[in-house]
């Protein structure tokens, strides 16, 4: 094998945690140099890394060769290293829940938090085991307690329970392969103290699930989801969603907005409805600039799902709970004969007196386009919407949108980014005009005579 001398840097060790674990790292300090990452060559090493990211989603067998101390590079913008936070801070309880994690990432994660949090804000570090098959994970870590559930709860349940048993003013919901830029916690705790109802995320850098290389989000960003229920980053906070991998909210604001719905399946769409509820009823949201964490990205989940419409069946709960009448919308794009049981939390949404969601779209989220109901001209399967375009400004005549119109069951998608795909094929595409006379229009303007 040989070494790659990469921007990461690992730093002095301020004490020695043992873990253990069956066949791996005796020392978790025991990694390689500073500041690398160690790559194996041959044929023998590349099916071993071929056969962890089948099984993981992501280069496990590469996780294992890595530093359980290492430190992003520094990403944050200039202004923050002037920032001043005040000195009485809530107290924190990360928590981070985990299915089947590798051990090398999720240690990762944990030694991340402890090395880069002030121990006078970190309260504990919570780790829940989300009914993992292989249990032997952690021994003798100051400030980490472990706690295992008894049934598979995923990520909303495995959250939940462990806001019920945590200490910290604040919960640090936090996904189990993350890694933690120097000064990442002081800025969420800041924005939280001064508003105990708004709920805020760091940046989300991203690791690569192949090289472990890390990637610096473009600054500042927020979270948004489009009208198939699906989340992803824009520009310029504050958000109207945030994304799941870490969030930073206050214990009892949690608690008395409903926590997570216990009604959500294991997976998916939890942090758009945790968002839109968030906004309906009373609070807020916000992506911190100067609060920087990494995110190991994968190549796939892992996971094999019991109930393989899970994902389906969350969103048609978010819409039918919260988008009111717009959920017709959602319904036109995605579609499901089972309703889910949904009174009691219509329930919370009344008592807790949550704004309806055209007051979301016209106060939080005015940028999401709401689709309009229009005639369609159809040519085989795809579907086009026939609008005066102006060439000048880029929008439509009688809509300052888009002019092409997401329509799923027609089979033309496009997308809050931009791209029109024809979803299951690849013959459906933009490309430059050619002049040729099928792309050209001829455009007559009728002017009816004066003083008839």
């Amino acid at each position: 094998f040989y070494y790659y001398s990469g921007t990461w840097t690992q730093p002095e060790r301020k004490r020695s945690y043992k873990m253990f674990k069956r066949g791996t790292f005796k020392d978790a300090t025991a990694a390689g140099p500073p500041g690398s990452v160690r790559v194996r060559t041959g044929s023998i090493q590349m099916e071993m890394e071929q056969a962890s990211v089948q099984r993981h989603g992501f280069n496990e067998a590469l996780s294992e060769t890595i530093s359980l101390h290492r430190r992003p590079p520094e990403a944050r913008h200039p202004e923050c290293f002037g920032e001043k936070y005040s000195e009485i801070l809530p107290s924190a309880s990360v928590v981070i829940c985990f299915h089947e994690e590798p051990w090398s990432t999720l240690m990762r994660t944990v030694h991340s938090v402890l090395d880069t949090s002030p121990r006078q804000y970190l309260q504990e570090v919570l780790l829940v085991d989300d009914l993992s098959q292989n249990r032997s994970y952690v021994s003798g870590l100051d400030g980490v307690r472990l706690i295992h559930s008894t049934r598979r709860l995923g990520v909303g349940g495995c959250r939940t329970m462990a806001a019920a048993k945590a200490k910290g003013q604040v919960l640090v919901f936090m996904d189990s392969h993350c890694e933690c830029h120097e000064g990442w916690l002081e800025p969420l705790l800041e924005r939280v103290s001064q508003d105990r109802s708004r709920v805020v995320s760091p940046v989300m850098d991203v690791i690569d699930w192949q090289t472990f290389q890390y990637n610096a989000t473009q600054w500042p960003v927020r979270g948004v989801f489009d009208w198939r229920l699906d989340f992803y980053w824009e520009l310029n906070p504050p958000s109207p969603a945030l994304g799941g991998g870490v969030l930073a909210i206050d214990r009892n604001f949690f608690q008395s907005v409903g926590a997570y719905d216990p009604g959500m399946l294991l997976w998916g769409a939890e942090q758009i409805e945790l968002s839109i509820r968030v906004w309906s009823c009373g609070g807020s949201m916000e992506v911190v600039p100067c609060s920087r964490v990494a995110h190991l990205s994968r190549h796939h989940l892992p996971y094999i799902f019991p109930d393989q419409e899970m994902l389906r069946r969350n969103k048609i709960r978010v819409a039918d709970i919260w988008m009111d009448a717009y959920k017709k919308i959602y319904y036109r794009r995605d579609t499901l004969s089972e309703s889910p049981n949904i009174a009691e939390r219509l329930r919370l949404k009344r008592s807790l007196g949550c704004r309806n969601f055209h007051w979301f779209l016209s106060t939080v989220y005015p940028q999401l386009y709401v689709p309009q109901d229009k005639p369609l001209v159809q040519f085989h399967s795809s579907v086009l919407l026939l609008q005066l375009y102006n060439v000048g400004t880029g929008n439509c005549a009688d809509y300052s949108q888009m002019c092409v119109e997401a329509v799923q069951q027609a089979g033309l998608l496009q997308s809050k980014t931009g791209e029109v795909h024809k979803p299951n094929a690849g013959g459906l595409y933009l490309k430059q005009c050619t002049r040729h006379p099928r792309q050209q229009w001829h455009f007559e303007q009728l002017v009816a005579p004066k003083g008839n």
